[in-house]
């Protein structure tokens, strides 16, 4: 398999559902249960098979178990998309902690190859956002009026917006490391003896 297609296969779903949530008016907890839900199964879904496609070893197992608990978290969230946001915290900040850790330790486990400072970013951002998503205080509201305009933020717009957020990073970043490195040539011998 190509080495780019692995960063792809996420990059896609997560910035379909960056621009999902930065164009949605509605930043509901059932949004983000949904859009986390549909990321999960399609990312999930995605890894398993790159994985399963990929060299045996204890690396192929830990990026299956990353797969298996992504599609659950995300079966989770569509199965309950009423669940409202303490619901939402808890898949999205369990799912994020677990899967975060697998990532960096992955990236970890293979310093010096390519695309190990990709899963240690990754797994670090991942990490990131369950801790954020974890300090929202959930009752926090905050009027706003601006203009003719006006609302309130609350733990459910802030976190969803977060949720989006980590999508567009994640997918900018998987798309630029989507892209294949070349690596230099060797020398031809015709050009070492011209040297």
């Amino acid at each position: 398999m190509k080495p780019w297609i692995a960063p792809l296969v996420r990059a896609v779903p997560a910035i379909v559902l960056a621009i999902v949530i930065t164009f949605s008016a509605d930043h509901s907890a059932a949004l983000g249960l949904l859009t986390f839900g549909v990321f999960g199964v399609v990312s999930g879904l995605g890894i398993g098979i790159v994985a399963l496609r990929g060299a045996a070893g204890a690396g192929r197992t830990i990026q299956l178990i990353q797969a298996a608990l992504t599609v659950l978290a995300g079966v989770a969230a569509l199965a309950v998309t009423g669940g409202g946001l303490p619901y939402l915290v808890l898949i999205l900040s369990a799912w994020a902690v677990t899967t975060g850790l697998l990532e960096l330790y992955l990236g970890l486990r293979a310093r010096g190859e390519i695309g190990a400072r990709d899963r240690m970013f990754i797994g670090a951002l991942t990490i990131v956002l369950a801790i954020v998503v974890l300090v929202v205080p959930p009752d926090y509201l905050q009027p706003f009026a601006f203009d003719e305009v006006t609302g309130e933020v609350t733990a459910s717009v802030i976190i969803v917006g977060l949720l989006g957020a980590y999508w567009a990073i994640l997918g900018v970043f998987l798309s630029i490391a989507a892209i294949p490195v070349k690596a230099p040539s060797a020398p031809t011998p015709v050009e070492s003896s011209a040297q």
